[in-house]
């Protein structure tokens, strides 16, 4: 009854400035009772549909060579759990990668999967990558032809490798292919999940399909509803919305780049001149 607009009644006893002050007032109200986020603490939640919004501290952020991983994620701790916690029951997430914003869910669950394709509105034609935490879990989920160090030149960091997947891999992810993206990102949130988890998850651009990649959470405002949990790390710096740079690497000495993204240069520098590998163009 609280945002019911003044009756008929009332406003004959108001002066019609009176009353148009009333009405905007009313109006504000339930523009802040409709709003889809509560902010307490730096947390919030989707109020209908009980989104979890969740704000990461700058040092949870991000990681490099020199950063001790644990210490830069202890206040990161309960984010974390309730992260976790969404995509063992099955939901998509938003979280903050190394590149742009990403969305995720756990690439061995068949219906996370469905779930995930109709909220970006995917075409069921174009392949999910997976992202893990260590360069030992690529192993599991991957045939790999390349040298160890080749691939710790690369991972963790803005790229994308794909490989020939393992039998161990979700068939219903990407059953068209028999290849499959791999992604570690520098970034101590996004590892630590992929820790956490125990297994890959499944992740693509947090944005409908089409539409330009995001790399602050209110550019993927119109998903948060659809979302278990959106895990705000903050705007993720001078990026070009390229996303990470693919490289195809699954036939023995070659790479063929599917898309140069934001390391194309020092990618292909890598694989050439360190490695020794050549591009693939596709002749015989």
């Amino acid at each position: 009854m609280l945002f019911h607009q003044p009756t008929q009644h009332v406003a004959s006893t108001l002066s019609m400035k009176s009353f148009f002050k009333l009405s905007s007032y009313f109006m504000i109200l339930r523009r802040v009772y409709n709003s889809p986020l509560a902010t307490r603490g730096g947390r919030a939640r989707c109020k209908e549909l009980m989104t979890k919004m969740l704000r990461l501290s700058p040092q949870s952020v991000r990681t490099g060579p020199s950063a001790r991983g644990e210490e830069r994620l202890q206040d990161g701790a309960e984010i974390l759990n309730s992260t976790v916690k969404a995509l063992k029951d099955g939901q998509v997430v938003a979280v903050p990668t190394d590149t742009i914003y990403g969305l995720a869910c756990l690439a061995q669950n068949s219906n996370a999967i469905k779930k995930l394709y109709d909220i970006k509105g995917r075409n069921g034609q174009k392949p999910l990558a997976i992202c893990v935490g260590e360069i030992k879990d690529i192993y599991k989920y991957c045939k790999v032809s390349v040298k160890e160090e080749l691939i710790g030149e690369l991972l963790p960091g803005p790229v994308t490798l794909v490989l020939e997947r393992a039998e161990v891999l979700n068939t219903d992810l990407n059953p068209f292919t028999p290849l499959v993206g791999v992604r570690i990102p520098d970034h101590a949130f996004m590892r630590r999940l992929c820790q956490m988890c125990g297994e890959p998850l499944a992740l693509t651009s947090a944005n409908i399909s089409s539409h330009s990649s995001t790399v602050a959470i209110h550019e993927f405002q119109d998903l948060w509803p659809l979302l278990a949990v959106v895990v705000d790390g903050g705007p993720i710096g001078d990026k070009s919305r390229l996303g990470s740079t693919v490289v195809d690497l699954s036939v023995l000495g070659k790479y063929r780049i599917i898309r140069p993204g934001c390391a194309f240069s020092s990618t292909v520098d890598v694989l050439e001149h360190k490695y020794g590998l050549s591009e693939d163009t596709g002749d015989q």
